[in-house]
């Protein structure tokens, strides 16, 4: 059983890994630039991750979805929250610079870019819902808690931010159209739908570009990046699903959430590390490795967690 398993979400890993090795070919023969990154990136993240969101919540309201709804809306910010307190006390360096990359990289995986596509082609419909209700949860969180705690400043909350940040948008009003029970008509659901469908090949390109601009030999030669690995891949991905296992969750929950939490370092953490004049070569390495490393790791963990469910 975990043999099956561990080929079938081994086989889906490793596409996802085709189109990011696309990305690193084409960031070395500049096909890529810094600017187009960028652009992807700001595509992805205003557009076609609110899609993803509408697309995944048209579904018909039951009271039996919104009780799962709820449960996964209290689920996730208890798994951040759990790894924000795990990091504050192992990660104790002086060099504040440092320390505040090294922990936001273990609580913020790429629950966006990893996941959802893999959540998609594994659970289906229901396992991109989760996995949708799981991003905006991330979204909320990272643009506050992250914000603040990567920056150091309690003033770079505001609800100007909040409310303009598109991954929010995006899940309000699929949450919006869900409650209301709000059949977008096909006109307009299927250009949702084929934008939502890039969320899978244009967050590998990007994740492949950048990269193709890591230095690799820096990434492996950390001592602290083999600790935030460990706990970023294998311990809090690990942690969390046997939780939710013994809780009796949702076996699509559990899965989708562990696709999730077993998600590599988010890019995220380089784009905050350098607005706020962090240890950004560090930022770097710590994605770099974490996504290569979770080759492995994620059809390990989520193909032990699906023959444990």
């Amino acid at each position: 059983m975990f043999l099956s398993n561990f080929l079938i979400i081994g086989q889906q890993v490793l596409v996802l890994f085709i189109l990011i090795a696309v990305g690193f070919a084409c960031g070395k023969k500049d096909m890529i630039t810094e600017h187009a990154a960028k652009k992807m990136t700001d595509l992805v993240l205003y557009i076609v991750t609110p899609c993803v969101m509408i697309s995944a919540f048209q579904r018909e309201f039951t009271m039996e979805t919104l009780g799962k709804v709820l449960v996964a809306l209290l689920t996730a910010p208890v798994i951040l929250a759990a790894s924000a307190g795990l990091v504050r006390l192992i990660f104790r360096d002086k060099n504040i610079a440092r320390r505040k990359v090294l922990q936001f990289s273990v609580v913020f995986s790429n629950c966006g870019f990893m996941s959802l596509p893999l959540q998609r082609e594994l659970l289906g419909e229901d396992g991109w819902f989760f996995g949708s209700i799981f991003v905006a949860v991330f979204n909320a969180i990272v643009w506050t808690y992250g914000l603040v705690d990567m920056s150091g400043d309690i003033r770079q909350l505001s609800p100007k931010r909040l409310a303009l940040n598109p991954g929010l948008i995006g899940a309000a009003a699929a949450i919006l159209l869900f409650i209301c029970n709000v059949a977008l008509p096909p006109v307009i659901l299927n250009p949702i739908n084929h934008l939502a469908n890039l969320n899978t090949p244009l967050p590998m390109l990007i994740i492949g570009f950048y990269l193709s601009r890591a230095d690799f030999k820096k990434a492996f030669s950390d001592r602290g990046i083999y600790l935030v690995s460990l706990l970023r891949l294998l311990v809090i991905p690990l942690a969390a699903a046997l939780v939710m296992v013994l809780l009796r969750l949702d076996k699509t929950m559990i899965i989708a959430f562990t696709i999730a939490c077993a998600a590599p370092t988010a890019a995220t953490t380089t784009m905050f590390a350098a607005k706020f004049e962090r240890d950004v070569a560090l930022s770097v390495s710590v994605v770099a490795a974490t996504t290569l490393l979770s080759l492995i790791t994620m059809p390990l963990i989520v193909s032990l967690i699906w023959s444990i469910c």
